[in-house]
């Protein structure tokens, strides 16, 4: 079976943001927006998942976009954490780049998805 990267991809990052809801909590004390960064970021993969388990083209694009708007408010709560001190800049840096790529993927299949169904 093919490796599907975007679902390998959102999965590591899943686990990259456990680590720092983790850190946030034990070490920075903070638990407001480290639950926030923790919903969001998890539920980029989460959707993909469900995206691949799709009922239809269009159940899967549905799913596709929820990810892509998770993956936008993921990057929201991290510059936030950056931006605040809670979370320091090369740790927020290397996140950043890495939902950044999984932002380019999503948009690229749906990009793709939208010229297959305007093309008869």
């Amino acid at each position: 079976m093919k490796e599907n990267i975007i679902q390998v991809k959102t999965y590591a990052f899943a686990l990259q943001i456990v680590k720092i809801y983790k850190h946030l909590c034990e070490d920075k004390k903070e638990f407001v927006l480290s639950k926030q960064l923790l919903r969001s970021g998890t539920s980029i993969g989460a959707n993909i998942e469900e995206a691949i388990g799709g009922q239809s083209e269009k159940d899967f694009y549905a799913k596709l976009t929820i990810s892509y708007k998770e993956a936008r408010e993921t990057k929201y709560w991290l510059r936030l954490l950056q931006d605040s001190g809670y979370l320091d800049e090369e740790k927020a840096i290397k996140v950043l780049i890495d939902v950044e790529e999984i932002l380019r993927v999503i948009g690229s299949i749906q990009k793709t998805m939208q010229s297959k169904n305007s093309n008869p």
